[in-house]
């Protein structure tokens, strides 16, 4: 059952072209070849894995170079790629690896045509101008399948100085083309595969629950869920199982869709901030969160909104999670938490937050356009317990 929300409207968007499938990647070179002959491939810290790709493109007949990032973006990064694309000549940018290398494409695509810094066009920290012009054209090619990325309008960039993740966000930041191959997740870790897929599966549950649904973002989800829960248990202890891999690549793919559409909810309001503050993945941080906050979401909705249509949504979630039907919403908690536990994921204590933490994160959390598609406010109370739990 889904329930609806009324009256309804709503819009939708995603990268202009979409190519899945195993393999796809040695497409690439005649997919971009409309683009130009000069290629910046920004990947993670190690450049190693973009050979393959490097090759495809020359065989094309495109000249490829290398920007590597290391870990999250930062905002220096994305300047420091804005420079070398413009230095190399680039008509075209590949984001090749997780989130984080697909960010920084996105981000560096975008402000190598709209004049100024990133701080004008960044939210929060900066003065959050619109940017007016398409960006570069830009592939996204994920080597993980949790974030999403590749098919969102938002490149999340941390700003240490500040101690906050912030987002440079516009419709002309969607890729030309999302390219996603899952044999490059075959030989991803299981604790790698654990947090990310954690991601993916929290994008789907909280763009379903949140107060920004609509149905065609229902449709991902309630097509995601199931095929996320099944699938990764299995890719986690066996990371050479395509076919886990190709529905967890799927599932990583209508999350980003999902979020970007609709919207998330408390669990990504405190990682933003939690990313910001410490140096946590991002997945290891939602893994971490999801199920104490769908039982703080369940026991406020229940205390103050008995008739909330995603109390109905939540026991939808349990179903397809557990593939009883007879789950109720909490049976939906216990499986989130007894997966977390299985997968040996880290609670926040061993992220680095502390209890003498929670004032400043739940502080900058209330503050999170995440936190604001919440489908009910969490009090300060509810907030605290929520961290004191994860």
């Amino acid at each position: 059952m889904i329930g609806q929300r009324v009256p309804m409207r709503f819009e939708f968007a995603t990268a202009t072209q979409i190519v899945f499938g195993a393999g796809t990647r040695a497409e690439v070179g005649k997919l971009v070849r409309p683009w130009g002959r000069r290629a910046l491939i920004v990947t993670g810290q190690s450049t190693d894995r973009a050979e393959a790709l490097r090759e495809t493109l020359r065989a094309a007949g495109v000249a490829a170079e290398c920007f590597p990032v290391a870990g999250e973006p930062a905002v220096a990064d994305i300047q420091r790629g804005v420079a070398r694309a413009r230095e190399f000549g680039a008509e075209m940018l590949l984001g090749f690896g997780g989130g984080g290398a697909i960010d920084a494409a996105k981000a560096i695509a975008g402000l190598l045509t709209n004049p100024g810094d990133p701080l004008d066009y960044l939210e929060v920290v900066g003065e959050g101008k619109p940017l007016t012009c398409p960006a570069l054209p830009w592939m996204a090619i994920p080597t993980t399948a949790g974030t999403g990325a590749e098919v969102t309008r938002n490149a999340v960039l941390s700003v240490p100085e500040r101690n906050v993740k912030v987002s440079l966000r516009s419709p002309h930041l969607l890729a030309r083309i999302a390219l996603v191959d899952p044999e490059l997740t075959l030989d991803l870790p299981p604790a790698l595969t654990a947090s990310t897929g954690f991601d993916a599966l929290t994008q789907l549950l909280e763009a379903y629950v949140c107060s920004r649904t609509n149905p065609m973002t229902d449709a991902l989800c309630a097509a995601g869920l199931p095929r996320a829960a099944s699938a990764l248990p299995r890719a986690f202890r066996d990371g050479h199982d395509l076919a886990a891999r190709t529905d967890m690549a799927l599932a990583s793919l209508w999350s980003g869709i999902a979020l970007a559409n609709a919207g998330l909810g408390a669990v990504h309001g405190f990682a933003g901030a939690i990313g910001g503050r410490f140096s946590a993945p991002h997945g290891a941080v939602c893994a971490a969160l999801l199920a104490p906050v769908m039982a703080a979401n369940l026991g406020a909705l229940r205390a103050r909104a008995p008739q909330h249509p995603s109390l109905a949504r939540y026991g939808d979630v349990a179903r397809w999670l557990t593939g009883r039907a007879e789950a109720t919403a909490d049976d939906g908690v216990v499986w989130v938490a007894a997966q977390h536990a299985a997968m040996a994921l880290p609670k926040l204590a061993a992220l680095g937050v502390a209890a003498s933490d929670f004032a400043e994160v739940m502080a900058q959390a209330q503050q999170a356009s995440s936190m604001k598609a919440n489908p009910v406010v969490l009090t300060a109370d509810e907030l605290a317990a929520v961290l004191a739990t994860a």
